[in-house]
């Protein structure tokens, strides 16, 4: 049986994540493969390469710097996040992406994103790190609003929370019995209706299917939250949730800010740390 760790999205809040997949690394702990939504792919790469605190440092290094994020680049470049100086440029040249070690690692890695032209979601595994995993990366993290519509693999190409928010339900049906989820929403949390919705139907009107998919999206959610809890309860998955609320929303440039929330996913990860162990061990 394999054993899988799902990451959900949740923009800055998966600092949190990756507060709590830092401390899995520093102890030895390898699923056999992960997938990753949103943020849950931007920051989960960093597994596949193996880089502890990769994720915490280029943020934190950048929060303020123009060129990576901010009005500036959305009105310039149509990304609130800047596609190339992110995407490209930070770990070419800034924060170097490991490509070597993210080759060599046998562990499978999916991302998840959403085609615009059907609303449906998509599974990309990434196997080499190279400008197109980089953009595949992006795809997934492309929120709608801030972001322009990603052109990649002969489809038109938007977050990947927008369809498929909670993967664990796919991951289990390609052979992922044994899963570690990682949600970045407190238990009971209740996903409601966007406000900037009529925003969305608006900027994206041209593409009907998805916004019908942002119409859906809370129910769809929410479903998922419960089949994740059911799954918890057969003993499929072990689920780890922050305690309350993430401190921070989906845009920050505050560096304190943003090293609290990931400290905060670092506690959370020692405490979990031995029930992890187990879990992954009674596979």
């Amino acid at each position: 049986m394999k054993n899988g760790l799902v990451l959900e999205g949740g923009a800055m809040r998966g600092l949190w994540t990756a507060g709590v997949t830092d401390v899995m690394m520093e102890h030895g702990i390898w699923p056999n493969g992960l997938i990753g939504v949103s943020a849950g792919a931007a920051f989960g790469c960093n597994i596949k390469s193996r880089q502890i605190g990769r994720a915490i440092r280029y943020n934190i290094r950048f929060a303020k710097d123009a060129r990576y994020s901010g009005m500036k680049s959305l009105l310039t470049t149509g990304d609130y996040f800047n596609a190339e100086f992110g995407y490209h440029i930070v770990p070419k040249y800034y924060d170097v992406y490991d490509d070597e070690a993210f080759n060599k690692n046998p562990m499978e890695f999916i991302v998840v994103c959403t085609d615009v032209d059907t609303g449906r979601p998509v599974y990309q595994s990434l196997t080499e790190a190279n400008y197109e995993t980089y953009e595949w990366i992006r795809a997934s993290a492309s929120m709608p609003l801030v972001s322009k519509v990603v052109k990649l693999g002969g489809r038109q190409l938007l977050d990947g929370g927008v369809a498929d928010s909670i993967p664990l339900e796919y991951f289990e049906s390609i052979g992922y019995r044994h899963n570690v989820v990682i949600l970045t929403q407190p238990k009971g949390f209740i996903k409601k209706q966007n406000k900037l919705l009529p925003l969305m139907r608006l900027a994206l009107r041209k593409h009907p299917q998805f916004v019908e998919a942002l119409e859906h999206r809370p129910a769809m959610y929410n479903n998922q939250l419960a089949y994740v809890e059911e799954a918890e309860r057969d003993g499929r998955c072990l689920v780890i949730r922050p305690d309350k609320k993430i401190p921070i929303g989906h845009i920050s440039h505050d560096p304190q800010e943003m090293l609290h929330v990931y400290e905060l996913g670092r506690s959370v990860g020692n405490r979990y740390l031995e029930s992890i162990k187990k879990f992954y061990a009674n596979s």
